[in-house]
């Protein structure tokens, strides 16, 4: 279908004209018809003033929505669209409100086999000339990414079938299986069917989810004897890759499994007439519609998940390709896949939470406020650091999360409350622990780094660095470097007691010691000192007398922005700061009086011994950059409060940062305030 005109398009329900991003998804403006209007085809021109300057009338399939609108589109003689979830829905379940694709069909509705259907149309064409490659990606995308309509159910951890015979029953009253041809007695044929024609194989029935939970009524709710012992009844949600890789034949009356299982390559036996049936693809138990004749997959995948559904980026709130929606969704799955299905958080704060719902995304959270609460069972913990208590003899969980703020993380202070958009989670250690191991020093010392990989963390740093964004991102006062000042060098305070000080600061461990040994190491540098901002506003320890500044340092740098701080010394001098890494990425002579995780790569000058590490490989800045920004941190997204990439992040921070008064006046809370939130 061509995309639509713009206009304004009616649709007689609210609920539907509400869905987030249709009026995207249909390239016009929606104008809700409400139920007050009548019903019968005699509706005046005059009762709808606006009526000429639609362009279509949209409902919701065959629904009510949609048969109202049918009776409108032709009353005013207006084109009717049906509307339709597509076939790669969301990363959610069906009541998800992020949906991300739309079928928009102005002949009639794929799943209605009674007449014709765009998509119907599409798949008879001959798909574009150069698409045969692009479908064989999508099809190969589709199962290693293991995707399905719906993608909320995490995998299988063991393989449940082998060998087996699917057989998929469906909901009653689903408008779909009167569309294909079928009646309720259908169902009753196929399961025969499926026994009779594999007497060696186990016969697994997949109940629809509405079913086992008793929301409705399915079709195969009895069973005689004979079918009870070689049949499994599947009253449980499974992921639908978990049944169809291994399944040696799929039986279905109209359902999308059947479809999916075309993606998989499995032989498909069918018996009503879905959109996928009839083009000498599947074993059809029913004559195909003149309508319909020979057809390959290319031309199925191509119709069915590049030409006929409407995809929308949920960040961007765009339309895109189905490619774009196949990234986003493996994303989801990929990262909530990561821990056990129960994770006991202990200690984290009340404001801390929901973000924390946020980054562990896939997994319950329990909330406890000490390990003394922790059951004996308990599969994973997290902590905020490092811990702050010993953890009890019998918390034996085999994964223990240690979480942080990641290096890209906001436009605002966390110690103001401002949300974090990078957490980093951890179940090897912390990166700032010099005395043990991390995740992040496994990923810089194994790898790999491709050059696509490294490809990709070059145009990171660039992005970065062009938009000047860095973890804070906090505005401020401009500073420039007397013009008689030779040699500059920026020393970069912290929150003093800070763990990363603790464990990989061992003989500088303050600001004034810090200042103290670059002064001693350069005494005729033009030294200026940037205190941590959260020492700058009152929040943590760590300000160093007034006295000692002016005998140590020729400038105090309180309220200049980081990044303009950089771009104006020669060297940088850190005990274990980030912002010598922000320092290196700018291409800055960067010295570490600690031990920071980016320390011992052979990118910086490096005056404390290494602590407790073996020697590390040499690095290239651009595997640090890979490791640091792209694999080891977990970024969500401000727009969908999903997981999404440190790239899409760097936006949602440079937008942020250009509306940055508002979003820090919201994060000045009153002290009484930030006292109870910071409360465990």
């Amino acid at each position: 279908m061509s995309a639509a005109v713009p206009g304004v398009v009616a649709i007689p329900s609210r609920t539907l004209a509400r869905r987030p991003f249709i009026d995207t998804l249909l390239g016009a403006r929606v104008r809700a018809i409400g139920p007050a209007l009548p019903r019968a085809h005699g509706i005046a021109a005059r009762e709808m003033p606006c009526a000429e300057r639609w362009t279509a009338v949209a409902g919701w399939g065959n629904r009510p929505s949609g048969q109202r609108a049918a009776q409108l589109a032709m009353h005013f003689g207006l084109p009717l669209w049906r509307l339709e979830d597509g076939f790669l829905r969301s990363d959610g379940d069906a009541t998800d409100p992020q949906g991300l694709s739309l079928c928009v069909d102005d002949v009639g509705i794929y799943y209605d086999a009674r007449g014709p259907s765009r998509l119907e149309r599409l798949i008879a064409a001959a798909p574009p000339a150069g698409s045969g490659r692009r479908c064989d990606a999508l099809l190969a995308a589709w199962r290693d990414h293991r995707l399905s309509k719906y993608n909320h159910a995490r995998d299988a951890t063991t393989t449940l079938f082998r060998e087996h015979v699917l057989v998929c029953d469906q909901t009653r009253g689903d408008r779909s299986i009167e569309g294909a041809l079928a009646t309720p007695a259908t169902f009753r044929h196929m399961l025969e069917a499926a026994l009779d024609n594999h007497p060696g194989h186990p016969v697994v029935l997949k109940l629809h989810p509405d079913v086992f939970s008793g929301r409705k009524r399915g079709h195969i709710d009895s069973l005689s004897a004979g079918m009870a012992s070689r049949i499994r009844i599947l009253g449980s949600h499974q992921h639908a890759p978990d049944l169809l890789e291994h399944a040696a034949a799929v039986y279905t009356v109209s359902s999308q499994m059947g479809f999916e299982a075309l993606l998989w390559r499995r032989p498909v036996h069918i018996f009503g007439m879905p959109f996928y049936a009839g083009w000498g693809l599947t074993t059809d138990a029913l004559p195909a519609p003149a309508r319909r004749g020979a057809a390959d997959l290319h031309a199925l995948v191509h119709a069915a998940l590049v030409a006929y559904p409407r995809y929308v980026d949920p960040e961007t709130g765009q339309r895109c390709e189905a490619e774009r929606v196949i990234a986003h969704i493996a994303l989801q799955r990929r990262m909530r896949a990561r821990f056990p299905q129960t994770v006991h958080a202990i200690g984290f704060s009340r404001w801390k939470r929901p973000a924390a719902r946020a980054f562990f995304s896939g997994s319950e959270l329990r909330f406890i406020r000490s390990a003394r609460q922790l059951p004996k069972n308990a599969e994973a913990i997290a902590t905020w650091g490092l811990g702050a208590r010993p953890l009890p003899a019998h918390a034996g969980a085999r994964t223990w999360i240690r979480v942080e703020d990641g290096f890209l993380r906001s436009v605002g202070l966390g110690a103001r409350l401002v949300s974090p958009r990078s957490w980093v989670l951890d179940p090897q250690g912390l990166h700032y622990d010099a005395q043990g191991p991390s995740g992040l020093e496994t990923l810089i010392e194994t790898g790999p780094f491709d050059p696509a990989l490294l490809a990709r963390a070059r145009a990171l740093a660039s992005t970065l660095t062009a938009r000047r964004i860095s973890k804070y991102n906090l505005t401020g006062a401009a500073w420039h470097r007397p013009a008689s000042a030779g040699n500059v060098l920026l020393v970069v305070g912290q929150v003093e007691g800070d763990a990363s000080l603790a464990r990989g600061s061992p003989t500088i461990a303050t600001n004034r010691a810090l200042l103290e040994a670059v002064r001693a190491l350069e005494p005729d540098a033009y030294i200026a000192y940037k205190p941590h901002p959260d020492v700058v506003a009152g929040l943590r320890r760590g300000a160093v007398p007034a006295d000692v500044l002016h005998r140590l340092c020729d400038a105090v740098l309180r309220d200049t922005p980081v990044l303009d701080a950089l771009a104006q010394a020669d060297a940088i001098h850190v005990m274990t700061s980030l912002t010598g890494f922000e320092a290196l990425l700018r291409g800055k002579v960067v010295v570490t009086h600690g031990w920071p995780f980016y320390a011992g790569w052979g990118l910086t000058l490096d005056r404390c011994p290494a602590i407790a590490k073996p020697h590390r490989r040499a690095a290239s800045l651009e595997e640090l950059i890979a490791a640091t920004l792209i694999l080891y941190p977990t970024y969500i997204s401000a727009a969908t409060g999903r997981f999404t990439s440190p790239e899409r992040t760097l936006h949602e921070l440079g937008e942020m940062r250009d509306g940055a008064r508002r979003i820090e006046k919201h994060g000045r809370w009153p002290a009484w305030l930030l006292r109870w939130a910071t409360r465990k």
